[in-house]
């Protein structure tokens, strides 16, 4: 089956950098029309559609908004047509993640790990719904092996991409059959902004079967598998460990 994206739009948040930016690379170069959607990050959104756009012309397009504000996420979707004519594919990246100690959770980490996690998801894909049903088009959520088994000290970001991880099988159920919905749970793909200690991360490798650590690339083409091969696949969540999920 052909991987070639050509004409496809894909709508991706929080793709000016890190995981995000590797998706928007993979996918640019089969051919997708790609929107970059950042909040802060324009220095690095502005440079990752220019040197795309030095690659093939008019073909990456900028959004900016805050997730937070549900108000907003229409605009989004709206800013996307106005720039490509339709829209394709939506791939839920953008996430907060920090440590919550439980005793100590504020009202204001609760909303901005669930907001950013789950909610904005919901109403991402809620207003793109009837986009991607013209075009029989797709969702991708990237989830977390944590959304599984609890990250220890992460108890609110768990809890936010299990809510994700069931909001994609529950959406493939009311989406399908125009719309296919699934996820990507990443395991030990890029260390944390908060950089873990060398002995904390060779704890974790170790406990991968493949003793080793993933790349974003893994994940990239995850997602262009999702999109242009698993034609017959809904409401799946695939891990991208090496094995870390298995492992107790």
């Amino acid at each position: 089956m052909s991987l070639s994206l050509q004409h496809k739009t894909i709508l991706i948040t929080g793709a000016a950098h890190r995981i995000g930016a590797q998706i928007t690379r993979l996918l640019h170069e089969h051919g997708a029309n790609i929107v970059i959607h950042y909040r802060n990050s324009q220095t690095e959104a502005l440079a990752l559609q220019s040197e795309l756009q030095a690659i093939r012309a008019d073909s990456v397009g900028l959004v900016q908004g805050d997730l937070l504000d549900i108000n907003s996420i229409d605009k989004l979707i709206s800013q996307t047509l106005q720039q490509f004519g339709s829209l394709d594919v939506l791939i839920n990246n953008a996430s907060s993640f920090y440590p919550t100690t439980v005793g100590q959770v504020s009202q204001d980490q609760w909303n901005d790990l669930i907001g950013t996690n789950m909610k904005a998801p919901f109403f991402l894909s809620q207003a793109a719904a009837p986009h991607l049903q013209q075009q029989k088009g797709c969702i991708i959520n990237i989830v977390d092996i944590h959304a599984d088994r609890p990250l220890k000290g992460y108890p609110v970001y768990s809890m936010a991409k299990a809510g994700l991880v069931m909001m994609t099988k529950a959406l493939a159920g009311e989406m399908g059959p125009d719309v296919r919905v699934n996820a990507i749970a990443p395991g030990a793909i890029l260390w944390p902004e908060q950089e873990l200690d060398e002995a904390m991360q060779e704890k974790i490798i170790s406990r991968t079967f493949l003793k080793r650590r993933g790349n974003p690339g893994d994940i990239a083409r995850t997602a262009l598998f999702l999109i242009a091969t698993a034609t017959y696949m809904t409401g799946q969540v695939l891990a991208v460990d090496g094995g870390r999920s298995l492992n107790s």
